[in-house]
């Protein structure tokens, strides 16, 4: 008994589009939990030492730029999805699960920086409002944390150029 599957199906498109969906979503999310925690933070730490806020802003940008990671992902892979043409599909199914890969590297990836970030940033800002020589101990920290959605991005750009191209006879 064999199974024959079809390697371009009409379906496979979806997969392509959840992969844009996801690194997006899933970075932003990262990127709004890293803000908002760490905006948390510094407000609480400028009510007793306001001249610090401005300088532990990084937490927020650092944060932010998560977003970007999905954003830059997302408009990748947008591009690489191909519509239908003479009502056959030009999209393959391998394409569809390697920019889905891609979109869940990326964008998981980010909401665990995220999440890092925004916990760091938090306990840190108020950490360095009572004492200002912890500064360069939660940068180090923080830039840790960025690193692991800057490893997702990686691999996600690496998954998103792998594709198989239709003929058409499918």
């Amino acid at each position: 008994m064999s199974v024959e599957m079809e390697t371009c199906p009409a379906s496979a498109p979806f997969f392509g589009f959840m992969g844009v969906t996801s690194a997006l979503v899933f970075a932003n999310i990262g990127a709004a939990y890293g803000t908002a925690k760490s905006g948390v933070g510094i407000s609480s730490m400028g009510v007793m030492n306001p001249g610090l806020v401005m300088r532990n802003i990084i937490p927020v940008v650092m944060a932010g730029v998560l977003g970007i990671y999905g954003l830059i992902v997302a408009v990748i892979i947008q591009g690489s999805i191909v519509a239908p043409q003479n009502g056959l599909s030009q999209y393959s199914l391998y394409t569809g699960f390697a920019h889905l890969a891609a979109g869940l590297c990326c964008g998981l990836s980010g909401l665990a920086a995220g999440m890092a970030i925004g916990i760091v940033g938090d306990a840190g800002v108020r950490a360095v409002g009572q004492q200002e020589k912890l500064f360069v101990g939660m940068i180090l920290i923080l830039i840790f944390a960025e690193a692991l959605g800057l490893y997702g991005l990686i691999v996600a750009l690496i998954l998103s150029q792998n594709s198989y191209v239709c003929e058409g006879n499918n």
